[in-house]
Order: C-alpha cells, then structure tokens, then sequence
C-alpha cells in the first residue's frame, strides 16, 4: 500500500492561480507563489492530502515552454520559496508532483541557444528532432526542427540521444533533492518513447520510496503506459469524457460501458489505479460543460467512487466556469480571490460537497480498494458496488426508486445520513433527482463516521458571457412510472443508448509503415484496430477524428496488440 493508492488529489496551475503575466519578463523574481501558503490550509480542511502543481519552472509564457528545468519561474519567486512551499504542505500532511515536461523545450533553453550560436559545430544539435541546417522557420533561424503540436516555440527534444535522457534524470534528482518531491505528471507522456518513459521509471525507484510517475495520456491502451517498468498511472480522459457527456445526454450506458472498456484493457475495472477528473487547465470547466448545474452532484459522487485515483481542478470545488474562447485557454487558468474563496468554503454547497467526499473518501478503504461490480443501470439510474460499499447515483429530475443486491443488513447514507435496512438480499433506497449516495455497511468491522448531512441543492450559475456558436436543446427528462428495472428493460435501453458500428468499409493503406502515414490513415488504421476488439460507437469514432496530432495517433495505433 503506498501513499498514492489513498490520494485525493487538489490541482493547481500556478502561473494563473497567481494572475503571473502571460509573458515572462526575465525580471528579478517575484514570490507569487507565497500567495498559495494561506491556500495550504484550505486544501487541509477541504480534506485533499495530495497537490499536483505546475509547470513551475522558467519559461516564456504558458509555462510548457521550459528555458531552465532547475530554476523556479522568476514571475513565481526563488527556488527557496519552492522549497518551503513543498515543506509546508508536507506540514500539513499534503504530497506534492510537479509537472515535468520531458518532451521538448523553449527556444530559450540553453541547448537550443547554442544551436542558434554554433549551428553545425554546436555540441547539442544531435539534442533535437530532425535539426535541418537546410531549412528554416518563421523564426529565421537559418535551420528547421521537428515540434511539438506544430508550435516552433516548443522544440522537441531528442529522447533516444543518452546525453538528453541523462540531462533528464538528473533534473529529476535535483528536484528530489532540492524540493523534496513525491513525484511527477509527465507532460505529453502519450507522444514520449516507452524506453525514455522506463529510464524515468528507474530514476523514479531509486530518488525516493514511494515516488509516483503519473503521464498524461488522452487516447490508448493505457496499460501500454501504466505497468511495473513504465509509469504508476495515467491521465483517464476515457472517463473524463463519459462523465459529463453521460449526464448531458443522460446516458449512463456511456458511463458503464466506459468502465467496461477500461477493465477490458487494464486487466479488470480494478486493475490499474488511473487519474481521474472531470476538469483541467486544459479542458472546460465541469460547471460549464454540464447542461443541468444540478448534475455536479453524481458526476462527482461518481469521480469519488468509481475505480481511480480522483482529482479537483483548484476553483471548481467552488462551481467556477471557464470556457475556451477565441483559441485561448486563459479563461480556464483564472487568477482567484483567495481570501474571498476560503471565507466562502464552509457554507458554498459545492465545496461542502467536495469536502464531504473528501472525508468519506478518507474514511471508507473499500473506494480505493474495493472490487468494482455493477448492481443496476438504466439511462437514467446506475449503482455499483466497491466491496461491501454501494453507490446509487440519478440523473433524472424526479425521484426514483431503485432496488439493489445487497450483502449487508443496514446502510447508513453517507452525504445524508439515512439510515437503510436490506431485506432478503436486496436493499431499496430512494434517490432525490439529480442526486446520489454512498451506503455504508452499518454493521461490521468498519468503524465509520457518517459525515454531517450535507445540502446538494446547487444554485444557478452566475451569467456567462455570450459565446457565439451553436446551442445545443438540453434533453428533457421524460417522467418513468417506475424506477426498478429488469434486466429485459436494462438489455432494451443499452440497445437503444448504444450507436451501430458504421457499415461504410475502411480502405486501409497496405505495406505502409505507420511513421509514414497521413494522420488520415492513421486514424483508419485505429479504427480497424478497435474493431476487431468490439463494436465503435460514434462516439469512439468520434474520439479518433477529434485527434489530429501525428505524434499522439502514432503512439496510439501502436498500444494496440493485435
């Protein structure tokens, strides 16, 4: 059992949470990151034991243009006041990862400066991609080089060259060791060379017991990334994607069959330990994803609940919108009134929301070990169990009924503090609309501590800003004359909920190496790939047409085993 397998984790993108200047003035350091301490405290009652925060280090701008991997960025303060910000949070029984972003550099990067400086007789041009001294650049560097995401200011560095994955890792030590770590989120992990990833993963062993890898990976077979010689855990934006579309579309199929797919691929629901969330600093804000605000509720019920390690984007505990706009994603990085949202926390119904999963996350073994086993789904219900633990969640605006397998003979509510008896192996609860709880076995070894009712009602949002695009109708709830289902209706629904596979054949390019094929083909040959797995739905066809980055298609056609 490591520290890491009981983590609830807070997230923080430091250079907005700050309100840093978008640009990097190269300036004499200013200590913004002083201004989180006070936060600290907020994380501590909040009940959150483990911070994920970064990028921290020099450079440019948005932070994942690294100049310097071992100097704090100057718009954030002195190394000194990252290390004391990493002390006190171990003061408050809080871990810490940082980012680490491994696969390329800024162009202020002392390697690529040289380049610049002595071209072809420069010790570091073999530390990029495909550096052309016949080329060029918008930059009129006299030379070009490969990229990551068609961005020039970000230059990929060369992962197979030992003097760059040496540099690498002891950047790693030197973190350990100057900052005290416990680990690090591996930017863009899912275009990084496996071989690359398992010297990381032998650094990992060795700086510190207990120290955790986890990779940002978007699309895959995530155990090709999550294994004993490779990484401890991924980004699972699988289940980030069916949490919020399930309850817009309510569609708690998608959900299932989510958790579903991910057993198959990881060796059962239980079988790897994934990151799980429902917003990022790359992604819109849960809040306004969502079509019915009310939905806040399940959707984290279930991010608390359902097999993974789970994750809170800072503000969103407070129901914070954020969408991306005009191409930026500064509306989702906000700066925040820190001493106004911490007065607010004990009495805002999203926060006390979230604290109070904290808790009982903290409280109940069984939501991080417990076996994953599906009890009920309709559109609309879904309950599942995680060892002696039952979790019922409604996405429907009327109440509902539902009646369970049980082992136990008493329940205690979790979030409401009901109290439940089962009868005959079956327990029957009811669900307010729009809502959810944990039942906890009220007899038993478990000593547990039911946490103090807590009110789910969520207000309406505040006004946001007019957006012009298209507004997709809210789906309306259809009233059911009953909420206790057969499993002839469940078989009904999951046929209806479920897209047909496309009958249009794929013309696949024959004798083709995957390094030269267009993303066009790529995306067919994934296709192929998943479907002698199982059927696509459109929406997994959907996934693959939305990925457009060569990079992450290559990586991902190539996790499959068949």
């Amino acid at each position: 059992m490591a520290w890491y397998d009981e983590a609830i984790f807070y997230h923080i993108y430091p250079l907005g949470m700050t309100g840093a200047p978008k640009q990097n003035p190269y300036g004499e350091p200013v200590s913004r990151l002083n201004t989180l301490l006070p936060w600290i405290d907020h994380l501590e009652a909040m009940g959150f034991n483990a911070l994920y925060i970064g990028p921290l280090f020099e450079s440019v701008g948005h932070g994942y243009e690294t100049t310097d991997y071992k100097k704090l960025d100057s718009r954030l303060g002195t190394n000194q006041d990252l290390t004391d910000f990493v002390a006190a949070c171990h003061q408050h029984g809080i871990k810490v990862i940082l980012d680490g972003v491994f696969n390329h550099t800024g162009r202020d990067f002392f390697a690529f400066k040289d380049i610049q400086t002595h071209r072809e007789n420069s010790q570091y041009k073999d530390w990029y991609c495909n550096v052309n001294f016949w080329g060029n650049n918008e930059y009129n560097d006299g030379f070009s080089y490969e990229n990551w995401g068609g961005y020039n200011l970000l230059a990929k560095l060369n992962q197979h060259n030992p003097a760059v994955r040496e540099y690498i890792c002891d950047v790693i030590r030197f973190w350990v060791r100057e900052f005290d770590i416990d680990g690090i989120r591996l930017d863009a992990a899912d275009v990084l060379d496996f071989s690359y990833m398992q010297a990381l993963r032998q650094v990992a062993n060795e700086v510190k017991p207990e120290f955790w890898l986890m990779g940002e990976v978007i699309h895959g077979d995530y155990s090709r990334w999550v294994n004993e010689g490779t990484l401890h855990s991924v980004t699972n934006y699988q289940l980030h994607k069916a949490l919020y579309s399930g309850h817009n579309d309510h569609n708690y199929f998608e959900i299932a069959h989510t958790i579903k797919h991910l057993g198959n691929l990881c060796g059962g629901a239980n079988g790897l330990k994934l990151y799980n969330f429902v917003d990022n600093h790359d992604v819109e804000r849960i809040y306004t994803k969502l079509n019915q605000k009310q939905h806040f509720v399940p959707v984290h019920i279930l991010m608390y609940t359902l097999p993974g390690v789970p994750s809170v984007y800072y503000g969103s505990e407070f129901g914070i919108e954020g969408r991306k706009e005009r191409g930026s994603d500064d509306s989702l990085r906000p700066a925040i009134d820190i001493a106004k949202y911490m007065a607010d926390a004990p009495h805002h119904p999203c926060a006390k929301l979230i604290a109070a999963l904290n808790q009982i996350r903290k409280q109940t073994p069984a939501l991080s070990y417990g076996e994953y086993k599906e009890l009920l789904l309709t559109n609309r219900q879904f309950a599942f169990s995680r060892g002696n633990v039952i979790v019922t969640v409604n996405n429907d605006d009327n109440e509902a009924v539902v009646n369970v397998p049980a082992a136990g003979n008493g329940y205690i509510g979790a979030l409401s503090g009901e109290k439940c008896s089962a009868a005959n192996g079956r327990l029957t609860v009811r669900l307010q609309g729009n809502s959810g709880e944990i039942w906890i076995p009220a007899e038993g070894s478990m000593q547990y501590e039911p946490a103090a009712p807590v009110a789910v009602e969520i207000p309406a949002p505040a006004p946001v800003p007019a957006v012009k695009e298209e507004v997709k109708p809210v789906p309306q709830p259809k009233t059911e004359e009953k909420a206790i289902t057969t499993a002839a209706e469940n078989t009904a629904d999951e046929e209806k909920s479920t897209p047909k596979e496309p009958e249009t054949p794929v013309k696949l390019p024959e004798n083709k190496p995957y390094e030269a094929m267009t993303v066009e083909e790529l995306q067919l040959c994934i296709l192929e790939k998943m479907r002698k797995n199982g059927p696509v739905t459109d929406r997994m066809a959907q996934d693959v047409y939305e990925n457009t980055h060569h990079g992450s298609l290559l990586t991902w056609v190539r996790s499959f085993r068949n």
